[in-house]
């Protein structure tokens, strides 16, 4: 089979019943602009991104404008390819947390969740998960919607020149990340949630800093709604922007507030409970715009919510005082107890000298459970969790060994991106930037 040189397979032109369809994969920019009907004067083709600051990270937007209506809309993506899933069958089982955890960067915890509940499945584990463990994990998701909620409303507010509303939302981003640090040593990436539980227990003052963050987020979360809600000049750049009702949606297999801004009240956290989401009292937000200022407003009424479930754990955690955090089999548990030294956090001295001053025998197990892992039975599992985003999953194969055979996830920032051409034509080129970022895409979850 022989084909011209000259021709590129993947960026070729073809007439249909609904006009000319292009294909763009990354190429030259002369294959895009060669491909336009150029009697059409006032046509042309716009790169936006990846660089742009109105993009939500390397989102490359290829436009083609007619005036300033956008006639077609296409997402160039690959720009943050990190190969995490491949990297993940080279390490234990543990230490695929460490990896998955940076995809959403912005929702570190959720990937943690989704691939360790998946483990855990695997391992047939579930019920012997602590209490406590999973009561921490549900505060932890729940603390990180809303950091995450904050940055989306922050960064939208940002991108149609709302800046106040951008210093206030990382303000409160700011207040979770230090209660992250304090819980875990670490802002972001945490590696937290593990096999069989959390790294370690609360420390002490936690709860008291985390009920400190309750009653002032509920004194802080109002203002939001005092500067966007019913400001004309936000509802007019938002309300019919971006539009997408139930019917598009499930096409597309959209998850998350874009989903619940139809009325839909789809939630897996309600639908399919995990880690006990079942026994807290929330409720699931929707709104019946179908627009960028319906998903606006399923996001802040949702940080309500979280902070409703926060406060259940925490009280729940304060009845769980010395409680273990980390599963009892030994052949499973990661045997962490960590500390703040001078090299920053890291291994606890004393915990060094208990396993060392133990018996050989602890000694070769430790050494042999964090040098090699334990092994997981052959099979696969998919499990899905409720990111900010909508569903985020882990499909786990194990073919019986120390290390993942295979890792693949259902990142939802990867599959609600495909809406950007169907809210965005149409519309004005300002709109694009609304639509996108009523999506909330972040691109480390999409490119992984």
């Amino acid at each position: 089979m022989s084909a011209d040189i000259n021709e590129d397979l993947y960026a070729g032109s073809s007439d249909t019943t609904d006009g000319r369809v292009f294909t763009v994969t990354g190429q030259d920019w002369d294959s895009i602009t060669a491909g336009l009907d150029m009697d059409a004067d006032e046509r042309v083709v716009v790169n936006m991104g990846p660089q742009h600051p109105s993009t939500h990270g390397v989102l490359r937007l290829i436009l083609e404008l007619e005036g300033e209506t956008v006639t077609e809309a296409r997402c160039g993506i690959g720009y943050l390819h990190t190969g995490i899933e491949k990297n993940m069958e080279f390490r234990t089982w543990t230490q695929g947390v460490t990896f998955c955890t940076r995809m959403d960067y912005l929702s570190p915890f959720f990937n943690e969740m989704t691939y360790v509940l998946g483990v855990e499945k695997l391992l047939e584990v579930e019920d012997q998960i602590p209490e406590k463990a999973q009561v921490m994990r549900v505060l932890l998701m729940e603390l990180n919607r809303i950091s995450s909620h904050l940055v989306a409303i922050a960064t939208g507010g940002m991108e149609i020149g709302a800046l106040t509303v951008m210093t206030i939302g990382f303000r409160e981003r700011e207040l979770v990340l230090d209660l992250f640090e304090l819980i875990t040593g670490l802002r972001m990436n945490h590696a937290f949630i593990r096999p069989g539980g959390v790294a370690q227990d609360l420390p002490p003052g936690a709860l008291d800093e985390i009920r400190g963050f309750i009653a002032l987020m509920r004194k802080r979360l109002p203002e939001y709604a005092d500067l966007c809600n019913a400001n004309p000049i936000f509802k007019g750049r938002l309300e019919g922007v971006g539009h997408l009702d139930l019917e598009g949606c499930l096409a597309l297999g959209l998850t998350g507030p874009v989903l619940r801004s139809t009325g839909y009240p789809w939630d897996l956290r309600k639908v399919q409970p995990y880690c006990g989401y079942e026994t807290y009292d929330f409720d699931v937000q929707t709104w019946d715009t179908c627009d960028s200022y319906g998903r606006f407003r399923v996001r802040l009424n949702e940080m309500w919510e979280s902070l409703r479930i926060v406060e259940q754990a925490a009280d729940r955690l304060a009845k769980l005082e010395g409680a273990p955090v980390m599963i009892a089999d030994k052949k499973i548990g990661w045997p962490s107890q960590l500390a703040v030294g001078s090299d920053g956090m890291g291994n606890s001295l004393d915990h060094i000298r208990h396993i060392m001053g133990e018996s050989m025998e602890a000694l070769i197990h430790h050494f042999k459970l964090v040098t090699e892992g334990f092994r997981v039975p052959a099979g696969q599992v998919y499990v899905p969790v409720e990111s900010p985003r909508g569903e985020l999953g882990a499909h786990v194969v194990s073919d019986g060994g120390t290390r993942p055979f295979r890792v693949h996830f259902r990142d939802p920032s990867f599959t609600n991106l495909q809406a950007t051409s169907v809210m965005s034509e149409g519309g004005q080129v300002a709109d694009v930037i609304v639509a996108i970022a009523s999506i909330d895409p972040v691109m480390g979850g999409v490119d992984r």
